[in-house]
């Protein structure tokens, strides 16, 4: 009887087996609420331009630049809702000559490029709007960079304004991914709708 009992149970047992090796959970990342998509202008007098931000959006003007006074008076930050985490720094130069145009636009391309050695690939996106004489190139950057997303606007005589995102957060693609996704339509918003107003008011 004994003999038989253990008999049941190994073949139990066995039945019950599984050679599948175990699949690790895939990792979950912490829920983020989005905000309402609304907008607003900038508001921002400072400035000589002015373009539709997301409603949810901080204006925070930089009155300092490492310990010294910003290159002008309309250096400010978009901080984002709360739940992004994240901020979009935004620096202006009134141009005087096309040697400087060209300086501001190397610059530009020069600090894209100091990501390079963590990005996995760099997308340039050509921008023009005639009509508004806005020009410029934003730069898609994937990978583990410190800034996913930047862009230059100008109107090529007068007009530079450089804008970068950053995220108050260690840098991770797969998790950020969502989140960079949904400020990138926002910032698209600031393209799109950006107009000069003539001379900066200071």
């Amino acid at each position: 009887m004994r003999f038989l009992t253990a008999c049941c149970l190994l073949l139990f047992l066995w039945s019950c087996s599984d050679d599948t090796p175990p699949v690790p959970k895939p990792r979950s990342y912490p829920r983020v609420d989005y905000p309402q998509r609304a907008y607003t202008p900038l508001g921002a007098d400072y400035c000589s331009f002015t373009f539709e931000r997301p409603a949810s959006t901080r204006v925070v003007r930089e009155t300092s630049y490492f310990d010294e006074a910003p290159a002008d008076s309309c250096w400010f930050n978009l901080r984002l809702a709360p739940a992004l985490n994240g901020t979009i720094h935004f620096s202006y130069y009134p141009v005087s000559s096309y040697a400087q145009w060209e300086e501001l636009r190397d610059e530009a391309f020069e600090l894209v490029g100091v990501h390079n050695q963590r990005a996995s690939d760099i997308e340039e996106i050509v921008i023009h709007r005639d009509s508004a004489r806005v020009h410029g190139v934003a730069f898609d950057i994937a990978g583990p960079a410190a800034s996913p997303f930047q862009f230059f606007l100008t109107d090529t005589t007068r007009h530079f304004l450089r804008g970068a995102l950053y995220f108050e957060t260690q840098v991770n693609p797969d998790s950020l991914a969502p989140v960079i996704d949904y400020v990138k339509e926002d910032i698209y918003r600031i393209v799109e709708t950006l107009r000069w107003e003539g001379a900066n008011k200071g």
